[in-house]
């Protein structure tokens, strides 16, 4: 894997990152399901506007359109409804735990639908990217949770399920259809039931819209949802999900930094090895010569452009 290409991905897992503390403060403003659909249109209705007026051609066919769908509901619908939903019931080190055994669970699957195959450096790599997100959130699983916590770990588990298939849609659709596109309408599509379950579960205008509550509305939307997804799908057209993938693991160690540097939280020894424990894993993925027969190599793909 190449530099830039590493760097990329690295840019993506820190603006999902950074989703977290804008989600827990948006809840100041908006209720839960209310700001997840605000969230999904906005992201969705940006892409597609710059998809028109760059004048990117519509998806075209009835599997593309599937799959579209297939994305918005297992990214958008439950990605957001499990992130947004489970924050009140389950501690941060359980939430994180459970969250990220979704590369795992995607290199599964890949292996199976994308025929992705990692060697033993790879499984290796991802086993012990996990246990490094075991180390980081070990201080916090002790922390109470609140009540319904069986709840919560579903709601994690749904959206971690959701994500994963997901991805593994985009990785099949990636070279089918033009990614503005159709990132934006699986957020659209996505944002639907998330909007049906705000009414009848929430009061949509009970929304604070303060000056505060839109900056939070528009970095989460325009950066950690619009731009994220759309370099996340730009990526996966030319890397492999399970390499590509492993480097979710390293959004629980931007988390900490983020803590640390903004609202002073201290990261003990174990965290520390932990988050040392997850690069040793990422490197180790990557490292790992694919068996995939379908795979694209970075060599053939240093150069191109993003379409």
């Amino acid at each position: 894997m190449t530099v830039r290409k590493a760097s990329l991905i690295i840019l993506v897992m820190f603006l999902w990152a950074v989703c977290f503390p804008l989600i827990v403060a948006g809840f100041a403003y908006a209720p839960h399901l209310t700001f997840a659909t605000l969230r999904a249109f906005l992201a969705g209705a940006a892409l597609v506007l710059i998809a028109l007026v760059l004048g990117r051609p519509w998806p075209k066919g009835r599997q593309a359109f599937l799959a579209i769908a297939g994305i918005g509901l297992g990214a958008t619908t439950l990605g957001f409804l499990g992130m947004f939903m489970a924050s009140e019931f389950v501690s941060p080190g359980i939430a994180t735990v459970l969250a990220n055994a979704q590369p795992l669970m995607a290199a599964a699957l890949a292996a199976v639908v994308l025929d992705e195959r990692l060697g033993f450096r790879g499984k290796a790599g991802l086993g012990l990217g996990f246990i490094g997100i075991i180390m980081i959130a070990a201080p916090q699983m002790g922390l109470p949770a609140a009540g319904g916590f069986g709840l919560g770990v579903a709601y994690i588990l749904v959206a971690a399920i959701g994500i994963t298939v997901s991805n593994v849609l985009i990785r099949a659709l990636a070279d089918q259809v033009d990614v503005l596109m159709a990132m934006g309408f699986q957020m659209l599509i996505g944002g639907l039931p998330l909007m049906l379950g705000a009414v009848l579960f929430e009061d949509p205008f009970s929304v604070t819209f303060s000056p505060q509550f839109i900056l939070i509305l528009l970095a989460i939307s325009l950066l950690g949802s619009s731009f994220a997804y759309w370099l996340w799908s730009e990526i996966l057209r030319t890397t492999e999900l399970s390499h590509a993938n492993a480097f979710a693991f390293l959004v629980p160690g931007f988390g900490l930094a983020m803590g640390a540097t903004f609202f002073g939280e201290t990261i003990g020894y174990l965290a520390v090895l932990g988050i040392l424990v997850t690069l040793v894993g990422v490197a180790l993925t990557n490292s790992d010569r694919p068996e995939s027969k379908t795979a694209l190599t970075d060599d053939a793909e240093k150069d191109s452009p993003a379409k």
